[in-house]
Parts: structure tokens; C-alpha cells; sequence
């Protein structure tokens, strides 16, 4: 049997609970996690054996059909596409997913009927990522990608009837839609110029296309991926989508939506290195947000904020490997541009695990001391022994200290972007911004622990304790995704040893296959590595210092002057909020007040003054129909009279 004839059915199964759930759900009540948990995990046992099948094999599986013939020349099909890529994304989705799942069947306990709603978006929610996983052509992964941003939608605003909750649902929705648009344009150039969609034909006629037109299909392909995976300066709804459950959090920024955009840049990999400016405009904008958002960070007051920021800057990490990659294979740098390739997809696979750990253990705390501001916890590790190491393992990470996971990627991301500075002075720049976030990285995430779970107890922890809220750590279904996430944040990176290693595995067109030895040589032998853990150990020691052994005062150093309006302007996102409503109120709405002036003045105008030119001109004709056979044979006469003068004037009866 051939498992990969039956990957279809890798997102039809946690649809079928999807289903399921929605129709009966509701008199199934605490049955619904476990159906949620058998689907998910039905898929997942099915993708991971997928996985290694391709992975151990090396194969590229495809298959297609005809879905809608629009012309002669130009068809739609459906189908599936497998390769090394899609098997990393399938490991990453279906596993976290279902760790996700299983911990939501306790985080979730006490919603009681909105149970059978959780439970059937986040179904809905993992099969459409599935199956834009699987697409073997844009437009089929365009119809994905549209349902992920709806089961966004749905699950950012769960809790509708809070303000907060329905404006980050509106405005996450609204904000992605802009970079839909975007991703609209670009397959409508690949559809006029290439005649297909198709994955692999697209690539194969990259030869021959007009390179202009690649680039700006290859720009508005991008511009999907910087809404989704809000990159900047459409990166500002991500904060806010932490109105929704923690466990919705952890799904959209370790497995599902946010993934999405990076997956779409490597599946246009090929095309945004047909042009030299795309690529730089993509390594830029993963430069900047990765700066942007560790900034912000720094000071955010509540811990789930801490993970949104550094999400968006680890995504950003992962789109300036791409666009490095793709700059370099511009430039003919070929095994260097597979490699940052690479590195981009290490990275994104890396983060999944410790940042799906981080925003499951948040939930734990918060479901503790039932508060995310960070200012009212403290001392927790006395009480949550087993989420504070675990969120240790996971702040070292995603730190980038070795041996840990995040060490690897972000390590490799940073010197293929130091190599591409050799050939383009502005990814060196890029690499002085990378290593400045490291440094920042390492310091909020371990500002963020020290005040959880290290120091005084403040209200928080105060009021959990003292009212006997919880005399033990979360239950178990919480627990083991904890356990299980922190030992992948730790053990992950070490992918890079087994067999042909990740880079032997997961690349574009050129494999880098290295020994242990010849691994471990090439990155313990570069000045690039220890500049990077010198950043990330001054970042640690600076929150340690700072937030543990308080010998440097935090509020003393914002208290007044520049760092205080710095402060202030990094609390209020560099006033980006404020930026979307103004382009809101001004831009959309100012021009809805255009067109509906246009709409009164205008065409309102010439259809009412058509219609009352008829109805003035129908009561002068009116007054002639006035029943006198007089009146009526003297217009006949007139008419007749007219006519004859008309006929002698035009010669007829000359």
C-alpha cells in the first residue's frame, strides 16, 4: 500500500469531526473534546506517517484534477502535492494540533455549551490548514487560506460578547484581508501570464515568463504572507488577537494561521528569486519586523502580549532567511540560497515547538492566578514547578543558546543573512538588526519568567494562594503538552544530526549534507555564532539583573526623559493602532462618504432627473388628451400640415 495515495484524507479527518461536532455536539457535551481529539489525532497519526515516508524516501508525490474548465486554455484543478516542505509542515500542524487538542479538553472545562462551538472550529480550524498544506496550486491553497482566516475570526472573537474580544476578531479579520487582496492580484498575473496555477508548471515556466511581470506577481504573492503572518506594517492585529483562549493563541501562532504566510513565501520561493529587488524587499521586511516587534516586547505588560510580539519577530527571523535565500539565488550563490532556504522552514519548525510550550504553559499560569498582567504574578515557581522548568527549557530556546533548538535556526538564519551582506550591503544591515534582536529576545523572554515565577508575590499570586483557587499545578491533559513541547524545544535542533540531517532534508533544489563532525566544525569554528550567544547571554544577564537581583532599577531608568516618551511610545506600538484608525476613518471611511455623495449626486441624479423630465413632460402631453373631437381634429390638421411642409422641404413633392 502506498500511504501517500491516501493523503487526502489527512485533513478530511478532523473535518469529519468537524462535522460531527457540529451537528450532534450540542447533546454530546463532555464528549465533544474527545471526538475533537480522536479526529485531530486520527489525522495526525496519518501525516506523520506521511511524513517519514517522504522524508526516509526523498519522494515528490503529486496528483490532480480537473476541477473548473474556464476556457480552452485556462482550467482550475484540485489536488495534492507532496514534498520535503509539506512534510516538515504536516509534522509541525498535526502534531501541535493535537497537543493543543488535548490540552484544551481541561483548559476548556468550565465554558459548558460553548464547548460543542470551540470544539467544532478548532476542527474546522487544523483540517483547512491541512488541506492548504496539501494544495498542489495556489488557487487551491488561495480557497485554504481564506477558510483559515474565517476560523480565525470565529475563534479570536469566541468570548463575542466582550468589546475587546469582537474588535481583535474585525480587525484581525480585516487587516489579513488587505494582504488577501494582495495574494488576489499576484495569482491573477500568474494566471494571465502562465495559464496555470499548477505548482510544479509554474516553476517549470519561470524560464520563459516575462520577468517584470514575475516580479510584481512574485511582490503581491508577499504581500499575502505580510498579512498573515503579520509581518510589517500589517503586523499590529496580532496583539490584539490575544483576545481569544490561549489555546487558540497557541494554535495561530505555533501551527496554523501565521505559519501560513511563511509556507506561502517558500512555495514562491522560485519566483520572488526571479527578481533581486523582491528578494530584498522581502529580507527587509523580515528584518524590520523581527527589530519592530522584539522592541515592543520589551516592555509589554502582560504575558501573553510578551508572546504575540515575539511571534511576530520570529516570524520575521523565518522571512529573512527566505528572502536571503532568495536574493542569494538571484545572484547565482545556489548552495548558499538552498541552505537559507532552509534555515527560513528550521526555524519556523523550531519556534513551532517552544512557542506552542510557551503559549500553553501562559494558559496555565493564567489559569492560576486567573490574570495575564505580568505586574500581579510573581513567586509562581513555588506552586507551578512543572510549568516553570518547562517555560525555562522554552525561554532558553527561543534565547538561542546551544544546545537548545532555537540556537540552530536562528543562528543559520543569521549567517546565510551575514553571507548575503557580501553580495547586497543592505543584508548586512539586516544582520546588525537581527543580532540587536537577539539580544532583546533573550532579554524579555527571561524579564517575562523572572517576574512569573521568580520573586515577591504580588496580587495575582496573592489572591490563587490564599483563596485555595488551585492546591496543585494544572491537571494532567494541561500538563503533558507542557512536558511534551518543552522536550522538542530542547531536543528539535538536533534534527540537524540524524541521517542527511534538516538541511539534507528540507531544501531548495541543493541538499547540504554534512557529518556531525563537519556540522558542529562549521558552526562552532564561525566568529558569527559566539557574537550571536554573546547577545543572548548580555540579554539574560540584563533581565536577570534587572527583574531577579533588581540591582537595576527598570522603573528608574523610564522614569523620566527619553527613555520614559520611549517607554510610552513602545506601550502604544509606536502608535500603530492609531495609524489603522486614522487610515480607517479617513481612508475607508472618507471614502465611503465619496461614493455615497457620488451615489445622491450623481446616479441618484440622472435617474431622478430622467424620471422627472418623463413625469413633467407626461403632464404637458396630458392636457392634450382633453375629450373634445374639436381639439383633436385640429391637431390632426396641424400634424397633417407639418407632415406636408416636411415632405416639400426635403423635395419629395417638388
Amino acid at each position: 500500500m502506498d500511504i501517500l495515495e491516501y493523503a487526502w484524507l489527512i485533513p478530511v479527518l478532523p473535518l469529519l469531526a468537524f462535522v460531527f461536532i457540529g451537528l450532534f455536539g450540542k447533546k454530546l457535551n463532555d464528549l465533544n473534546g474527545y471526538i475533537a481529539v480522536g479526529g485531530v489525532g486520527a489525522g495526525m497519526v496519518l501525516a506523520l506517517w506521511t511524513a517519514y515516508e517522504l522524508l526516509t524516501t526523498g519522494r515528490v508525490y503529486s496528483t490532480s484534477q480537473t476541477w473548473v474548465v474556464l476556457s480552452s486554455k485556462y482550467t482550475l484543478e484540485m489536488g495534492v502535492y507532496l514534498d520535503n516542505v509539506a512534510a516538515m509542515m504536516l509534522i509541525v500542524v498535526s502534531f501541535i494540533s493535537f497537543l493543543v487538542v488535548i490540552y484544551s479538553t481541561a483548559y476548556m472545562y468550565d465554558q459548558g455549551p460553548r464547548r460543542h462551538r470551540y470544539f467544532t472550529e478548532i476542527c474546522l480550524f487544523v483540517g483547512v490548514m491541512l488541506g492548504l498544506v496539501l494544495a498542489n496550486n495556489f488557487f487551491q491553497m488561495f480557497v485554504f487560506w481564506e477558510l483559515v482566516g474565517v476560523c480565525s475570526y470565529l475563534l479570536i472573537g469566541f468570548w463575542y460578547e466582550r468589546p475587546s474580544a469582537a474588535r481583535a476578531a474585525k480587525k484581525a479579520f480585516l487587516v489579513t484581508r488587505v494582504g488577501d487582496v494582495m495574494f488576489m492580484i499576484g495569482l491573477f498575473i500568474l494566471f494571465t501570464e502562465l495559464g496555470t496555477l499548477n505548482y510544479e508548471q509554474v516553476w517549470h515556466a519561470l524560464d520563459t515568463a516575462d520577468p517584470t511581470m514575475m516580479a510584481f506577481a512574485a511582490f503581491f504573492l508577499f504581500g499575502g504572507a505580510i498579512g498573515k503572518s503579520a509581518q510589517f506594517p500589517l503586523h499590529d492585529w496580532l496583539p490584539d488577537a490575544m483576545e481569544g483562549p490561549t489555546t487558540v493563541s497557541a494554535l495561530i501562532h505555533a501551527a496554523t494561521m501565521v505559519n501560513a504566510g511563511v509556507y506561502l513565501v517558500a512555495r514562491s520561493f522560485p519566483i520572488i528569486a526571479t527578481s533581486a529587488e523582491v528578494s530584498l524587499f522581502v529580507g527587509a521586511i523580515g528584518g524590520i519586523t523581527a527589530f519592530i516587534a522584539a522592541t515592543m516586547a520589551l516592555c509589554a505588560p502582560k504575558i501573553k502580549g510578551v508572546l504575540a510580539y515575539s511571534t511576530v519577530s520570529q516570524l520575521g527571523y523565518m522571512i529573512l532567511g527566505l528572502g536571503a535565500g532568495a536574493f542569494l539565488w538571484h545572484n547565482g550563490h545556489y548552495a548558499a540560497a538552498s541552505i537559507a532556504f532552509g534555515a527560513g522552514l528550521f526555524h519556523l519548525m523550531n519556534h513551532a515547538f517552544f512557542k506552542g510550550q510557551l503559549f500553553l504553559g501562559a494558559g496555565a499560569v493564567i489559569h492560576y492566578v486567573h490574570t495575564e498582567d505580568l505586574a500581579q504574578m510573581g513567586g509562581l515557581g513555588k506552586y507551578m514547578k512543572v510549568s516553570m522548568i518547562t517555560m525555562l527549557i522554552s525561554c532558553i530556546s527561543i534565547a538561542g543558546i546551544p544546545p537548545l533548538s532555537g540556537f540552530w535556526s536562528k543562528d543559520e538564519v543569521l549567517a546565510v543573512t551575514f553571507e548575503a551582506g557580501d553580495v547586497g550591503l543592505t543584508f548586512m544591515v539586516l544582520w546588525i538588526l537581527g543580532v540587536l534582536t537577539a539580544f532583546m529576545t533573550a532579554f524579555y523572554m527571561f524579564r517575562m519568567w523572572f517576574m512569573v515565577f521568580k520573586g515577591q508575590h504580588n496580587e495575582g499570586t496573592k489572591h490563587a494562594t490564599e483563596h485555595g483557587h488551585h492546591k496543585h499545578e494544572a491537571p494532567i491533559a494541561m500538563l503533558l503538552p507542557l512536558v511534551i513541547l518543552a522536550a522538542l524545544a530542547f531536543g528539535s535542533g538536533f534534527s540537524l544530526f540524524i541521517g542527511d540531517g534538516f538541511f539534507g532534508a528540507v531544501y531548495y533544489e541543493h541538499a547540504h549534507v554534512l557529518s556531525i563532525g563537519e556540522r558542529l566544525t562549521e558552526v562552532f569554528t564561525s566568529p558569527l555564532t559566539y557574537i550571536s550567544i554573546v547577545a543572548a547571554v548580555s540579554g539574560i544577564m540584563l533581565a536577570y539583573f534587572s527583574f531577579y537581583k533588581t540591582n537595576i532599577s527598570a522603573e528608574k531608568v523610564v522614569s523620566k526623559g527619553f527613555p520614559k516618551a520611549m517607554h510610552q511610545l513602545l506601550l502604544d506600538r509606536y502608535k500603530f493602532p492609531v495609524a489603522y484608525d486614522k487610515i480607517g476613518y479617513v481612508g475607508v471611511y472618507g471614502f465611503s462618504l465619496l461614493l455615497d455623495k457620488f451615489d445622491r449626486y450623481v446616479i441618484d441624479g440622472i435617474v431622478n432627473g430622467i424620471a422627472a423630465f418623463l413625469t413633467k413632460s407626461g403632464g404637458v402631453v396630458r392636457k392634450l388628451q382633453n375629450g373634445y373631437v374639436q381639439s383633436y381634429a385640429t391637431l390632426l390638421l396641424i400634424g397633417v400640415s407639418v407632415i406636408v411642409i416636411l415632405l416639400y422641404v426635403v423635395g419629395v413633392l417638388r
